[in-house]
């Protein structure tokens, strides 16, 4: 299934993505939300109406991110050899986690803000994971059965004010310049090996490009040492590190820029596209 989060009609909704248009879950369903849903444990209730025709055509909703009211995104620094290299850190034996509030968050097909106070912002194609089934202290072998989906991400950086201290958060926190979407694919679309291909374009140029078994802490790994410190939602947000090739760490250094389109595909996932707009 594709699951898409949306505004209709004034109303905050989510629904079925489907060929031709979207089947509207949230009034059949009896649920407000699509957190809401998989808080329920009801991605087997939207599954059994996948086969019914769509009621929404795709132009009549306003996209929102994925799950538009995470409890908690956490994000993976540093976690593809080739980004580890051209940022030269060092080797470590434990995944770089740090926060992102729901604020930050931007959906598929509207613009990313480069914040006034910055002309050194960049792009950051990423696979997303999205919790169903919470839990504390997961054990690696189990954690796929806590992931409802994945998505894709840009996690639009803002270097110079992430790179005040040694800290991350300032520069990953401005409003709505990390992209969400546009759908929720379930893990029943993706290969049985999880393994997926991933790129980002900046105005049609490839600038990143990566397989998702070159990350250097798995995905259960990142699940089981996360849900060690922490009790993971349902609902919850996994970014989970982007490959080499940003554009901080090229010479010269490549910044987005008024008008740029960032797209992020993956493989059986999507294509998430965002034109920069300068706040002003």
């Amino acid at each position: 299934m594709k699951l898409v989060s949306y505004r209709i009609g004034g109303r905050p909704s989510f629904g079925l993505l489907q060929v031709g248009g979207i089947l509207d879950l949230a009034p059949r369903l009896g649920v407000d939300s699509l957190r809401t849903l998989l808080g329920e444990g009801g991605l087997p209730r939207a599954q059994a109406l996948r086969n019914e025709p769509p009621d929404l055509a795709a132009d009549e909703v306003a996209l929102c991110p994925v799950i538009p009211d995470p409890a908690t995104i956490l994000c993976v620094g540093i976690n593809y050899e080739d980004h580890r290299l051209e940022t030269q850190r060092p080797v470590m034996d434990y995944p770089t986690i740090f926060l992102r509030g729901r604020e930050s968050l931007q959906a598929h097909g509207q613009p990313l803000l480069i914040p006034r106070e910055s002309g050194k912002f960049d792009y950051e194609g990423e696979l997303a994971v999205v919790i169903g089934t919470g839990g504390r202290r997961i054990d690696e072998g189990d954690a796929w059965a806590h992931v409802a989906g994945v998505s894709c991400f840009n996690e639009g950086s803002v270097r110079d004010w992430q790179n005040h201290t040694q800290q991350f958060t300032p520069g990953k926190n401005f409003p709505h310049t990390g992209a969400f979407g546009p759908a929720l694919v379930t893990l029943d679309e993706l290969p049985a090996d999880h393994i997926l291909r991933l790129e980002t374009r900046l105005n049609g140029t490839v600038v990143q490009s990566a397989s998702t078994d070159q990350m250097i802490f798995s995905i259960p790994r990142q699940i089981a040492y996360i849900s060690t410190f922490m009790t993971l939602q349902a609902g919850d947000v996994l970014v989970t590190g982007t490959p080499g090739g940003v554009g901080a760490r090229r010479n010269p250094p490549l910044w987005l820029k008024d008008g740029d389109e960032v797209e992020v595909e993956i493989s059986h996932v999507g294509v998430l596209r965002n034109r920069c707009l300068k706040e002003v």
